[in-house]
């Protein structure tokens, strides 16, 4: 058991980015941890961004300082997909821990190429899927395992549904809703899928112009049904330019719905409006008149000798205003640093992650050739780009 932490946060603002997910502050206020180095190519406002960290020293290459400090964990914070399986692959080779950004990897052929790294090199990788950590969608779960909506039967997940709806929508956002349908029901083994653009059924030609470098996309019209365990069915959808947060409307979330009730929470970043977790306790479709009430939270989940968690930094660059994002992001560390104490893995981990890439994948396969696509895939290869 390591009795110290050595952390090294690598987070590159040279590269331009739509808002992270606070993952270079989730180490603060953990016991026997020591933030010992940032990196970051831009050297600009350094004092700021160490502090933000807690980091101790600055480098502005990440091999330099893994060489250097050797670090235990090393936290990535790139949200672009294909900076991963470099950073990993320097990571494992000096045998250095990792909480990695979502998502994993563009295409399955990386994620793959990641899982065996991290699987051969025998260390782990925590992957910033933060609904298996934050306390909502913990409570979601443990509600549907206790019976309180009966046997469940469909889980509903939308994206944010703004001017990235559809291919973009479903890699950026949609990973965090299509992992969390698997943390809930296990992998899923076959999906159908209608993705559009402008009405009409995709092509392998068309490609989404995207706000960020996420790899292959195409759509602005997304709908895809998933099949998991025991019947029950798993639905995704993103449509682009739907009302948003401006209009008081979050689109982003999920519904469960079983045989005798329903349960619902929004994924909210921007705080407000408060998203509760509610429970429906009626069966049937969600008709007007229909009462739900909201579920109170209550935390059993200690970090000995944690320090309290400062809730001041929600909002400030790079950090989402919802406070689940900075709990979950130090319960995810934590998690990963008794998983590398007993030998497991990760709640969330490269290979979880690589589930959330095949499913992205077979959306795209069952979309273009019009029919059902069993999961695993035989072939890795990305349809878009067959």
């Amino acid at each position: 058991m390591n009795t110290r932490w050595k952390v090294a946060i690598v987070k590159d603002t040279a590269k331009p980015m739509l808002g992270l997910h606070g993952l270079h502050v989730a180490c603060r206020g953990i016991p026997q941890t020591d933030v010992v180095a940032l990196v970051d190519a831009n050297a600009e406002d350094l004092p700021r961004k160490l502090a933000a960290c807690g980091a101790q020293r600055h480098y502005a290459d990440a091999l330099e300082m893994m060489d250097q400090e050797r670090p235990d964990i090393v936290v990535l914070c790139s949200r672009h997909p294909d900076d991963h399986l470099p950073q990993i692959r320097a990571a494992a080779a000096r045998g250095c821990h990792i909480y990695c950004e979502k998502p994993l990897a563009a295409t399955l052929r990386d994620a793959d190429e990641i899982v065996r790294i991290v699987n051969e090199a025998g260390i782990r990788c925590a992957v910033a899927h933060p609904a298996r950590q934050a306390l909502a969608f913990l409570t979601l779960k443990r509600l549907i395992e206790a019976g309180a909506i009966g046997t469940p039967l469909t889980i509903h997940g939308r994206g944010k549904c703004d001017h990235r709806g559809g291919g973009e929508d479903l890699v950026v956002l949609g990973t965090h809703i299509l992992d969390f349908e698997a943390f809930l029901f296990g992998a899923p083994d076959r999906v159908w899928a209608d993705v559009r653009t402008e009405g009409r059924p995709i092509t392998r030609h068309d490609r989404t112009t995207t706000v960020e470098p996420i790899g292959p996309a195409a759509g602005d019209d997304l709908w895809a049904c998933f099949h998991f365990a025991n019947g029950v069915r798993g639905i995704f959808e993103s449509r682009r330019g739907l009302p948003g947060i401006a209009d008081g409307v979050v689109q982003m979330g999920v519904t469960v719905v079983g045989t005798t009730g329903a349960l619902s929470l929004r994924f909210n970043d921007w705080a407000k409006p408060e998203c509760p977790l509610l429970l429906r306790r009626t069966p049937g479709p969600l008709d007007a008149g229909t009462i739900a009430e909201e579920v109170p939270l209550v935390e059993t989940r200690s970090i000995p000798g944690a320090q309290l968690l400062d809730y001041s930094l929600c909002g400030t660059p790079d950090i989402p205003a919802a406070r689940f994002f900075l709990e979950a992001n130090r319960f995810a560390v934590w998690d990963l640093m008794r998983a590398i104490e007993a030998g497991r893995q990760p709640v969330s981990n490269a290979a979880t992650a690589r589930t959330v890439v095949e499913m992205i994948q077979g959306i795209y396969a069952s979309s273009l050739s019009g029919a059902a696509v069993d999961l695993p895939f035989a072939s890795r290869a990305h349809p878009l780009e067959a």
